[in-house]
């Protein structure tokens, strides 16, 4: 789940001009706004512990054991918080131009919307725990084998959201840079085509979209459990109008594009750690 040049762009600070903002720096205002009201800020931290947590997984599985603090070292710096912040950032700007932004406002800002997004930023930073991420996965297994009515309206609202398809092809895509930064690296004895790499990366897409369902209701099922139906109800139909769905999508395509910069440089790390022990 993300190393880029500097950036160079203050997209979110309003310049005032003669005492009042052009109408690019109030779009940047809004677009900061909502950046703050989603508090991506919070997710991106999450995702960085979960980073750091994956990058383990990775050094144990590819150097059969502890890797050693400067393979720690290596993910902690490809996870760098405020790299991540910068690019998420310029995309998420990128993918709102010209969007109703005032409607996203509207409903994030509202007191409905500030009490979903909490309860999603508070569910991503549990399942940190393995024991809560566990017991959520059975506790969302059952409600889905009960076939709970609760369940019921977050299958519907992950649907209308496209939230699992979204999330393995992010994976995949995610998993096809880490190839190629292996490549990039020298990795592999000869090299991969790109046809070969995609072949490798769709046999894995069962599995994958067999665990990104499970998370996805886990996740949802978790966070949901103190709003009332009509609150999920009312979410579902904001994310049917077009401010739900270009928001949903800039989302997905800032988070998506992090990420494979991320694995592309995880995967150039994975060949000088490889590399090395070979020496």
């Amino acid at each position: 789940m993300f190393s880029r040049l500097s950036y160079g762009i203050a997209l979110f600070t309003a310049v005032a001009v003669g005492g009042t903002l052009s109408a690019q720096d109030s779009e940047a205002d809004k677009i900061g706004k909502l950046y703050d009201v989603l508090a991506l800020a919070d997710l991106l931290s999450i995702m960085r512990e979960e980073g750091l947590a994956y990058g383990e997984d990775i050094g144990t599985d590819l150097f059969m054991g502890d890797p050693g603090p400067d393979w720690d070292k290596a993910v902690s710096t490809i996870y760098n918080l405020d790299r991540m912040e910068a690019e998420v950032k310029i995309a998420f700007a990128t993918d709102l131009a010209d969007d109703d932004i005032d409607s996203m406002i509207a409903f994030f800002d509202s007191d409905l919307g500030r009490t979903i997004i909490n309860l999603e930023v508070s569910a991503r930073e549990a399942l940190l725990d393995e024991t809560v991420e566990e017991a959520s996965k059975e506790a969302a297994a059952l409600a889905l084998a009960d076939e709970d009515p609760r369940m019921e309206l977050i299958k519907t609202y992950a649907d209308v959201n496209n939230i699992v398809e979204a999330n393995v092809v992010g994976a995949m895509n995610a998993n096809f840079a880490f190839y190629i930064g292996l490549m990039d690296g020298g990795a592999f004895p000869q090299a991969l085509s790109e046809e070969e790499i995609l072949a490798d990366v769709w046999s894995q897409e069962p599995d994958i979209r067999t665990n990104t369902t499970e998370w996805v209701y886990s996740f949802l099922y978790l966070a949901y459990q103190p709003l009332a139906d009509e609150d999920i109800q009312a979410y579902i139909d904001f994310s049917e109008t077009e401010a739900g769905r270009d928001i949903n999508n800039a989302l997905f395509s800032a988070f998506d594009g992090m990420f494979e910069d991320i694995s592309k440089n995880l995967g150039r790390a994975s060949s000088r750690f490889m590399t090395r022990q070979e020496l």
